[in-house]
């Protein structure tokens, strides 16, 4: 077996390096139909799909199960965007049940705390799973938080805290947001490849693939601008080159 952080390199060198955010809202029915439509159109475009804590909670285990499978099947990774933060106890309990679900990763946050953080990827990897944890979110109301400044034993933003956290514990990524270009640029140079940046918020909240990109960010991930799109699979092909850097 490998490591999550090897298949999702692997299959980005084929399929590009967009990771589709499958967030629907309530007024879409048959979620799961809808979701396995997608990643059987829309497959050869993709490397990943991210399944959020809203989607999850409508579903089945056995219905979740059924599409990360369906995902597996295209060489697809799938992540559970769960924003995960909780005890020890707590977070192990949970991480047993999204593997059991076929989960490829989790999105945690690390406001958990160092310790709790390191156990967390310590499961993970034991699993050969993987952790992204948040840095830096796209909305625009995201610097009202991340951007808070700390006085603890160095003066320095939230962010360039939970940047060495994810560094000390050896996570598989970050988040951090495609409308944040500067941030990307300074959590790329200041990690040095140790781990991947992943990057939401392309088009329909004003990021820039082609910028961010170039900024350092590793995998794009996109919701509404290929699910809301008059034709999704050009969206997605279109994303799929600009990934390239094309």
């Amino acid at each position: 077996m490998t490591t999550f952080k090897t298949r999702l390199k692997k299959i980005s060198k084929i399929n590009g390096k967009v990771i589709l955010a499958n967030d629907y809202d309530l007024s879409v029915k048959n979620l799961e139909t809808k979701t396995i439509q997608n990643i059987r159109q829309l497959h050869p475009y993709l490397c990943g799909i991210k399944l959020n804590f809203h989607l999850l909670l409508p579903l089945s285990g056995k219905e979740i199960l059924k599409i990360n499978k369906t995902a597996h099947r295209y060489g697809l990774q799938s992540i559970a965007d769960i924003k995960l933060n909780d005890i020890g106890n707590t977070n192990k309990i949970t991480l047993e049940n999204l593997w059991n679900l076929g989960f490829d990763a989790v999105i945690a946050n690390p406001i958990m705390g160092l310790d709790n953080l390191k156990s967390l990827v310590k499961n993970a990897h034991k699993n050969e799973k993987g952790v992204i944890t948040l840095c830096h979110m796209s909305a625009p109301e995201a610097k009202l938080s991340y951007d808070l400044e700390l006085r603890m034993k160095k003066k320095q933003r939230l962010y360039h805290l939970f940047l060495d956290w994810a560094l000390a514990a050896n996570v598989d990524g970050i988040v951090v947001g495609a409308t944040f270009p500067k941030i990307i640029q300074y959590c790329s140079q200041t990690a040095k490849k140790n781990l991947s940046i992943f990057s939401p918020g392309v088009g329909t909240q004003g990021g820039n693939a082609t910028e961010v990109i170039s900024s350092g960010t590793d995998y794009l991930i996109v919701g509404r601008t290929i699910l809301n799109s008059k034709n999704p699979v050009a969206m997605a092909q279109a994303l799929q080159l600009e990934s390239f850097g094309k």
